[in-house]
């Protein structure tokens, strides 16, 4: 059996499919966010960052990287291994109380990875209650699915943020059976917010348990960065609080807050806690400098605010079909993968802007998009020059001015699919 020709085959059906990724090799300059050196045949040329996660450049602040470099130096760089094993590095130990105040939970426990907090806790928590029933919006990240996949539970998908559908599928499950409603509130493709006060409303009256993905809105959102649930006043009303250090927090890893309880029972049970190295301690200590210095400074989250709304506003001054975001998301519209790859290649290539192309399957087809993220860092004359970059690629390219509507999604194409080879074996 010739067994690289199935891998290949594989690679093979994602290049006809258009949708074969290919990383930018860039290194990001420290102090001169977004700026960045992008590498390529060859050549080192600087560019600019328009679809970076760091929402707030915090990734870069002084105080974020001193405490880094400082837990290093005095801590080493590694944990040494599991918790069960090496024990707990104190800093982490200070980050998960950290993490609990900001979300004004009892507990909180920390991943290496959002995808894994969501994938470990989600399981855990439904795999612990008796026959479990997962409400899932249908919009919900590919970490959320896969955690109610491992889960065994069964599981209902109710259409996107709509409350009405949600209400008739716990209305059929009964008040007594054990339910788990799991939703994000930033949804990170569209910017759209889910209806937290509704679903909670719904939590309450069919005697559901709530678990909110977080990830996008944490630092972003409330008087100190507690996400949309605090800039709503919900947390209390939310049982579980998921979230990442990946983005506005500028580090790495995930976490969950909630109850002691469930907590504790998350640490004891899931195998994608226990079995993996902690988080290194260096990252620990940079990321509560971070939690704390945006819990009490609004100073990035009101520029990144202002940034963001004018570039929402020039761009569609210039008539580009900005899709409709209610976030610091600004999606632009292509409708076709190969475009998306063309507008991607020659922002960069020609303007010297780094945007992402979004195809199938993290969006699905004809929906395909350039996510732009401005930050702080994104001055009024970037913002301009992405505007006039943007007009050219859509004129050289012949990418549509037009509509911005959205067909409807399921559940199979938020999921990357098993690609199966073509020739048999």
């Amino acid at each position: 059996m010739n067994y690289q020709r199935f891998f290949e085959e594989a690679i093979d059906q994602l290049h006809a499919e258009r949708r074969y990724r290919v990383f930018a090799d860039l290194e990001r300059i420290a102090g001169k966010f977004p700026r960045a050196i992008w590498r390529s045949n060859g050549r080192a040329q600087e560019i600019t960052v328009w679809c970076s996660n760091d929402y707030l450049g915090m990734g870069q602040h002084p105080d974020v990287i001193a405490a880094m470099q400082a837990a290093a130096g005095g801590m080493g760089t590694g944990a040494g291994g599991t918790r069960n094993i090496s024990g707990t590095n104190h800093p982490l130990v200070e980050l998960e109380l950290e993490l609990a105040d900001l979300h004004g939970k009892e507990a909180g426990l920390v991943f290496t990875s959002g995808f894994v907090s969501n994938e470990a806790g989600i399981s855990t928590i439904a795999r612990l209650l008796p026959n479990c029933l997962i409400l899932s919006d249908e919009l919900n990240h590919a970490s959320m699915i896969e955690g109610i996949r491992r889960s065994g539970a069964e599981k209902k998908i109710f259409r996107h943020n709509d409350v009405a559908h949600l209400e008739s599928l716990l209305q059929s499950a009964g008040r007594e059976r054990a339910k788990l409603i799991v939703f994000e509130s930033v949804y990170s493709m569209d910017g759209d917010i889910a209806p937290i006060e509704a679903i909670a409303n719904l939590a309450d009256k069919y005697n559901a348990m709530t678990y909110i993905d977080e990830v996008h809105a944490v630092g972003m959102y409330g008087p100190h960065g507690g996400g949309i649930t605090e800039q709503e006043g919900l947390v209390d009303r939310i049982d579980i609080i998921e979230g990442t250090l990946a983005k506005a927090f500028g580090t790495l890893g995930g976490y969950i807050t909630g109850p002691r309880a469930v907590i504790d029972a998350v640490r004891s049970y899931a195998p994608g806690f226990i079995f993996t190295t902690a988080l290194p301690p260096a990252i620990a200590a940079a990321t509560t400098t971070s939690i704390r210095h945006l819990k009490s400074s609004q100073v990035e989250r009101d520029a990144q605010k202002r940034q963001a709304g004018r570039t929402k506003q020039v761009l569609a001054d210039a008539g580009l079909p900005v899709m409709d975001s209610a976030t610091h998301i600004v999606p632009v519209l292509v409708g076709e993968p190969e475009l998306c790859k063309m507008a991607s290649d020659r922002l960069l290539g020609v303007h010297g802007i780094y945007i992402q192309p979004i195809n199938y399957p993290t969006v699905p087809r004809g929906t395909e998009r350039l996510r732009i993220t401005p930050t702080p860092f994104h001055d009024d004359a970037l913002i301009d020059g992405l505007r006039d970059a943007l007009v050219e690629t859509w004129d050289a390219l012949g990418i549509p001015y037009g509509s911005t509507g959205r067909p409807a999604v399921t559940e199979s194409e938020r999921i990357i699919p098993l690609l199966v080879p073509k020739s048999g074996g």
